[in-house]
């Protein structure tokens, strides 16, 4: 699945589906988003053995990858695993774009809701899952290993 999604206040991303070629470009987004930051193995194993698993990868118009969002379906209900953006390209909608490729996809697969959990303190991103629909539903004390921080867990109902 290929997509063009047009953001009309910014530029227009390519959606595509992650593959192994892609994994630098993630590493180096993923080492500048999180505090600890998954492996190179851990996205190997999420790629090419785990079935219940879906990753996607926006580029710019010249090819430059500079986001991703990975997601797991479990009966009929998706899970967002991770989502991150280059830091030089946040604000430009490509967050929101992947959130809106992940629904579609998994509307497509018959998800009824999707889940995802976000750091108390990461203010931005629990604002653009709210605009997207999604709604706070619970804590998870101490989620976060590298500083034991709280999560918010958020859902949202497709149907």
């Amino acid at each position: 699945m290929s997509a063009e999604v047009t953001n009309h206040r910014h530029f227009a991303v390519q959606i595509e589906p992650m593959r192994v070629r892609d994994l630098t470009g993630v590493l180096s987004i993923e080492k500048q988003s999180f505090p600890t930051p998954w492996s190179r193995y851990a996205f190997l194993t999420e790629l090419l053995e785990n079935d219940k698993a879906y990753y996607f990868v926006a580029r710019t118009p010249a090819g430059k990858l500079v986001g991703y969002i990975g997601m797991w379906f479990i009966i009929n209900d998706g899970h967002i695993t991770t989502i991150a953006v280059d830091p030089n390209y946040r604000g430009k909608g490509i967050g929101r774009q992947l959130l809106e490729t992940a629904e579609a996809v998994g509307r497509r697969h018959d998800m009824h809701r999707f889940t995802l959990e976000v750091r108390v303190s990461n203010k931005v991103a629990h604002e653009l899952y709210r605009k997207m629909g999604f709604v706070d539903a619970g804590i998870r004390p101490g989620y976060y290993r590298d500083n034991n921080e709280d999560a918010i867990i958020m859902w949202k109902e497709l149907l």
